[in-house]
């Protein structure tokens, strides 16, 4: 009888695992579906590039899973009941005409569905801001920017990672732009000196205004206030400050955290329902240190390699290996031609080693080359199966599936 794996997303994670566990799980008893409402590869770590008028490269799933024998499902998941082991599946987003939800059902689930971006409750934010860690809302945030006249402004709130990303690529690509930046603390406060001293170099010497302690309290179509009374311009606001991770896991039975995260073993195995595993923003997995793992892809690809081989071990009755996952560095691009590399201690703390210039720039790159060529590759060397074909969510499909 047929073994049943369903993954749920296709982002870095939910794609490494699917691909992985062809690898590791090439048999005829065993079934792989990867669900996904899209049908190619988004590499989330550049979308602050197209936001800034980039063209990115397109990674088509079908090209990237044929003879794998991965099934693509293009659909949105609505629901996971891990009692009754099923998902509920929807058309994606823009599909014709009115199609009912299905049904798929699964022996093991591999839950991936990721986050999104997180507006904080604050006022006006939802309403006025734009994001980067999706891409249509890079895409919608790419034909505002161009539209937007020299000497417009553009306030960059948040100063992590992400919001560090975003505002030096848009004032590179943009001079004519008046480019702010907002953080709640120190600019690059959890940096080494080093990191700190390049980092403000970057930024002065690409004209970012930097605003320090400043929490927002409301986005206005035109400027964002902070709770101590400050206004900074903003013709155009895009929000960092976090993520929040998928809504679904919420309303199941799964063991979660007060923020929807999945709580997992060391192995990504859900603690309440072994038959499920959730890797990346999904899951609350525990680090070095005993602290959790941070939402990111230097997290969440070694959770998939964790998951899927364990996951491959437990159904061939193999030993389940044991994956040490640590953190070795951040990966911060500052431009085109410009980066900072921070060297950290295994729990992520910084230490004062780091690179900076060219160097990071081309370090980073190939971080990004390296993670994107391997979910592009997630077979490499094996032995072709038969090709399962995608396809969307239809009434005849369905219908079938009703029948079946």
């Amino acid at each position: 009888m047929e073994h049943r794996i369903v993954v749920l997303g296709a982002g870095y994670t939910g794609a490494v695992v699917a691909g992985r566990l062809a690898k590791r799980l090439h048999r005829a008893d065993v079934a792989i579906t990867l669900v996904n409402p899209e049908p190619d590869f988004v590499e989330r770590v550049r979308l602050h590039q197209l936001a800034a008028g980039q063209d990115l490269r397109p990674r088509p799933f079908e090209e990237m899973f044929a003879g794998t024998g991965v099934e693509l499902r293009l659909a949105r998941v609505t629901a996971v009941d891990a009692d009754a082991k099923t998902v509920t599946l929807a058309a994606p987003a823009g599909a014709r005409g009115a199609q009912p939800e299905t049904e798929l059902g699964y022996d093991t689930l591999v839950y991936a569905l990721g986050s999104g971006w997180h507006d904080g409750g604050v006022r006006g934010a939802a309403e006025h801001a734009h994001e980067v860690s999706s891409r249509p809302g890079a895409r919608r945030l790419r034909d505002r920017l161009a539209a937007l006249e020299a000497g417009g402004s553009v306030t960059v709130v948040g100063g992590g990672l992400t919001g560090l990303e975003a505002a030096t690529e848009f004032a590179e690509a943009r001079p004519d732009l008046d480019v702010h930046l907002a953080a709640r603390g120190v600019l690059g406060d959890w940096l080494s000196e080093k990191g700190r001293a390049h980092l403000r170099g970057v930024v002065d010497g690409l004209g970012i205004t930097v605003h320090e302690h400043a929490s927002v309290e409301a986005v206005e179509a035109d400027r964002i206030t902070t709770e101590d009374g400050r206004t900074v311009p903003a013709d155009v606001t895009v929000w960092t400050t976090g993520f929040a991770v998928h809504p679904i896991a919420r309303a199941t039975t799964l063991e979660h955290t007060d923020n929807g995260q999945i709580v997992v073993d060391s192995t990504m195995r859900s603690v309440s329902h072994p038959d499920v595993y959730a890797v990346g923003d999904a899951a609350m997995a525990m680090g070095p240190g005993d602290k959790p793992l941070r939402m990111s892809c230097a997290s969440g690809i070694p959770m998939a390699w964790q998951a899927a081989d364990a996951l491959a071990a437990r159904l061939t009755g193999a030993e389940v290996p044991g994956i040490g996952i640590r953190y070795a560095q951040q990966c911060i691009s500052l431009g085109r031609t410009n980066g900072l590399i921070q060297f950290v201690t295994a729990d992520d703390r910084a230490v004062e080693r780091a690179l900076t210039g060219r160097t990071a720039a081309r370090y980073k790159e190939m971080i990004c080359k390296g993670a994107a060529w391997s979910v592009a590759n997630p077979t490499l060397g094996l032995p072709t199966r038969r090709r399962r074909v995608a396809h969307q969510e239809t009434p005849d499909r369905a219908r079938t599936a009703a029948a079946a």
